[in-house]
């Protein structure tokens, strides 16, 4: 009956602010500088090139009986769904690739679409979030952190064959780099291990199966950090090194927003934060028959939304990602170079060495799932193929 009442929701508002100032201040964007006064366009285009993920309505239900919409529940899923497809873009297509409107896009940007629609038989859908949550303690409907909903990401991505990600989490405010270089170049998984997953998981991978097998050397990083920088509010001592953050050009922004109220952050001009909001609810689109998706519903079109950074919740994750060793070696440099030349308190660690009074780390690898607290695990013959 609570979620009911967000079925027909169709925005939910927050305090942002509209229309860019007149400053010569420039823009960062997820690793690009942009300036107003020369390039407000292209600053634009990138910002709606980015995948937009909303709540939706009249989905097939959750575990069967579930919800069919994510209204009022779902935002940290889809800010989390938001920077893994930024990921796979650089991935696949590259931190340049535009999108414009109406205009014939590669196949493999359909498949990364594919991989997020509101479908059990989908990878990062809101199916398979919500379901694997519940192993992290969270009940399908609950809402999610930006540190559930990164471990939610890192065990989807096991199953993930086509996109062949590495998801390293850090603990306790810390990467490890040996860690990182240990699961990146770790050999990949048999296909009998595979095949011993579970029904649900394994239909997942669905269309996005990689036909080529599996690639060898390193696997491109998603790294996320999840941190706290404060303790009612975020501590102004930590401002200047977040900020540098969106500067990289690993950058994949960040997760966080206010209390149940989460936002997917793209930059920042001088001290107000640029983000996409997910607070809008929009009807289920599914792909066409040849595979393609109608995406106009997934790029934001709209001026983006601002607020200033002393609003937000201390609790956030910041994203990047390494396609090659090398993007992570230039990452490790500039992290030491701009994030840990403060000599005061320090927004992460990172260092070279596992920490000896830590538990031995071990690559993750598919988990035995057999049931995801959600009803009955439908067999592979009985999903939508």
């Amino acid at each position: 009956s609570v979620l009911s009442r967000y079925e027909n929701q169709i925005t939910i508002l927050s305090d942002y602010l509209e229309e860019f100032p007149e400053t010569d201040e420039p823009v960062w964007i997820l690793g690009r500088q942009h300036h107003l006064n020369t390039d407000k366009s292209k600053l634009l285009l990138d910002i709606s090139a980015r995948l937009w993920f909303t709540y939706r309505r009249k989905f097939s239900p959750i575990g069967g009986t579930g919800p069919s919409s994510d209204a009022g529940w779902g935002c940290m899923l889809r800010c989390g769904q938001m920077m893994l497809a930024q990921a796979l873009i650089c991935r696949h297509l590259g931190r340049d690739w535009q999108w414009e409107k109406h205009k014939k896009q590669p196949e493999e940007y359909h498949r990364i679409l594919r991989c997020f629609l509101d479908r059990k038989d989908c990878c990062y859908s809101i199916h398979q979030m919500a379901q694997m949550g519940v192993g992290e303690g969270k009940s399908i409907g609950e809402w999610f952190g930006p540190n559930t909903v990164a471990q939610v990401l890192k065990k989807l991505a096991l199953f993930d064959e086509w996109n062949s990600l590495a998801v390293y989490v850090s603990m306790d405010n810390t990467v490890v780099i040996e860690d990182i270089k240990k699961m990146c170049w770790s050999p990949p998984q048999s296909s009998s291990a595979a095949h011993s997953s579970a029904h649900l998981h394994r239909s997942a991978l669905g269309r996005n199966k990689n036909t080529a097998g599996f690639c060898t050397g390193w696997k491109p990083l998603l790294l996320i950090i999840p941190l706290r920088l404060g303790i009612n509010h975020i501590n102004p001592v930590y401002i200047d090194a977040f900020k540098e953050c969106f500067k990289m050009p690993q950058s994949l922004g960040a997760l966080g927003g206010k209390p149940n109220n989460a936002y997917y952050f793209i930059g920042f001009l001088g001290n107000e934060l640029i983000y996409l909001d997910p607070h809008t609810t929009q009807s289920f689109v599914d792909w066409e028959e040849n595979g393609t998706v109608d995406d106009q519903s997934f790029h934001c079109q709209q001026a983006p939304h601002r607020m200033k950074i002393m609003n937000l919740d201390p609790s956030v994750a910041l994203g990047f990602f390494c396609k090659e060793e090398c993007d992570f070696d230039n990452w490790c440099s500039l992290v030491q170079k701009e994030i840990l030349k403060q000599q005061s308190l320090r927004m992460f660690e990172l260092v070279q060495k596992h920490p000896p009074h830590w538990p031995p780390f071990i690559p993750p690898t598919k988990p035995e799932v057999t049931t995801t607290g959600a009803g009955a695990v439908p067999t592979e013959s009985t999903l939508v193929q």
